[in-house]
């Protein structure tokens, strides 16, 4: 069906499928975050255990999410859809089986092969569905709001499955929506290519699956080996060296899987390293309150989902009035109530131990949940927008990739500190004590969002943006020819697409 012809009830129809598989994906991590603690007393593992339960997902994710939307790209979007719908929901009834720690981290990253070629797709999908930049800007908000209903469902839903049945039919819950949103999207959702696709650079994704790899273990196995310890060093050694080879190589290809030349533009920068620095945030945040939940005030898995609430809510209602705001207004607004709500937030448990007293516990958990909420729909907004028109795949999966690398290192990060922190003492004992330079970290985090929110969306940061995407459209007509010109709308369009029914 030609793109003029969807109406606008299809349209709606076709995000309420990519929310979909968002949903299930983002209600997984939630839902996750709730049964730890009860993973950990069946399996026996400790705080290392815990942080690769969900890091292995997020690395995957991270490593793949760039090449699924490249290939989407290039052999179809709803096509790699339905190939992540299939794999993600196969393997959620896998996790629900595993009969080890491993073999939980390995079905975990199974899901994440499935899991990267849903979002990112998805979000190219909506991008060339929702042509007009405000009527796009606000699909986003309901996109990001999607974020606030996992966040919001998932430790109840969680807290109720593991209480009454246990940890194992968290994983359940993915097969009904899986199968739903597969159903659908063959129905419902035409197919779509990028008229030229990118082609495949497989030393470019080896590279990068060792930089986030080695990076990830690095942090992870450091307080249990030694910083000083060869293998913590050499895996150091492996990410440097990947780093490096990414910069030399990248540049040489005329499709490189990532064009460093966008970082160019000082709004694609700044989205991409507020994306880091708000999903680092996250996970950290979620980490340690999970803990502290659950194994420092003794609560069961349902209890400490109801204090998580208030946060769940705050991002459920402020994703889509951020989207709106970032329509009307552009995202600047948006981008400096997030960095002040999360950095209030960081500094009420680190500088007060807001913990302590449920009090400042609640407010601490409502002013993340507000600054978290306000900041996806300017983060994806700006990717999406400062991004070549012809690669929406691609411009999504920097933007989700982002994300990911973010979630991975808060959680390896904060998890590595804490566990420095407690070392063989009891949580209950020396918790807040230890938690204190992860929730400075947080701070940090939230600081980073504010000042690169206020710094990249002015008039120098815009002016930077066209003339990036005036090299890059300038080197497309260059590379392509007169035939294969994009047009002149640069950047700030979107991605021309071939539909098919």
């Amino acid at each position: 069906m030609p793109q003029q012809e969807l109406t606008h009830r299809r349209r709606m129809l076709v995000l309420a499928i990519c929310c979909m598989s968002l949903l299930i994906v983002s209600l997984d991590n939630t839902v996750l975050n709730v049964a730890l603690p009860s993973m950990a007393r069946e399996f026996d593992t400790d705080i290392s255990g815990m942080q690769w339960t969900i890091d292995a997902y997020t690395l995957v994710l991270a490593a793949l999410l760039m090449l699924a939307g490249s290939t989407a790209d290039r052999v179809g979007r709803r096509r790699i859809f339905n190939a992540g719908l299939v794999i993600f929901t196969i393997a959620s009834v896998l996790c629900s089986l595993a009969p080890n720690l491993e073999s939980l981290v390995a079905f975990r990253m199974i899901q994440a092969v499935g899991g990267s070629m849903l979002n990112p797709v998805a979000m190219s999908i909506i991008t060339n569905t929702f042509t007009e930049p405000r009527e796009r800007a606000r699909a986003i908000g309901v996109w990001g709001g999607v974020v606030g209903i996992s966040m919001a469902a998932g430790p109840l839903v969680g807290g109720v499955l593991v209480d009454s049945v246990g940890w194992r039919s968290i994983f359940w819950i993915n097969l009904p929506v899986g199968l739903a949103a597969l159903l659908l999207t063959m129905r419902y959702v035409p197919e779509s290519r990028a008229p030229r696709p990118r082609r495949a650079d497989p030393v470019g994704q080896l590279l990068v699956i060792v930089l986030l790899g080695a990076l990830t273990y690095a942090i992870i196995e450091a307080p249990t080996a030694g910083l000083t310890s060869p293998l913590i060093i050499g895996f150091a050694g492996a990410t440097l060296l990947a780093l490096l080879g990414l910069i030399a190589y990248e540049p040489r290809r005329a499709d490189p899987l990532i064009d460093l030349r966008f970082f160019r533009s000082a709004p694609f920068s700044g989205a991409t390293v507020i994306a880091v620095s708000a999903f680092a945030a996250l996970g950290g945040f979620l980490f340690l309150s999970t803990l502290y939940l659950q194994n420092v005030r003794g609560l069961n898995a349902l209890d400490a989902g109801v204090w998580m609430l208030p946060m769940a809510a705050m991002t459920l209602i402020c994703a889509p009035l951020s989207g709106r705001l970032v329509g009307s207004r552009g995202p600047r607004l948006s981008l400096l109530i997030a960095g002040v709500a999360m950095t209030a937030s960081g500094v009420l448990f680190a500088a007060f131990d807001a913990e302590t007293t449920n009090a400042t516990l609640f407010l601490g958990y409502v002013l993340f949940g507000l600054g978290f909420g306000f900041v996806n729909a300017p983060i994806t907004d700006t990717a999406v927008s400062g991004m070549p028109r012809a690669q929406a795949g691609v411009a999504a999966a920097v933007a989700s990739t982002s994300r990911q690398i973010g979630q991975t290192l808060g959680v390896a990060v904060i998890g590595a500190v804490l566990a420095s922190g407690v070392g063989s003492s009891s949580y209950a004992a020396v918790f807040t004590e230890a938690s204190r330079p992860a929730w400075w970290i947080i701070t940090g985090c939230g600081l980073a969002v504010l000042l690169l929110g206020a710094l990249t969306s002015g008039r120098w940061a815009r002016e930077t943006a066209r003339r990036t995407a005036e090299r890059l459209d300038a080197g497309s007509e260059d590379s392509e020819g007169s035939e294969g010109s994009e047009g002149s709308e640069g950047s700030a369009g979107l991605p021309r697409t071939t539909l098919a029914p």
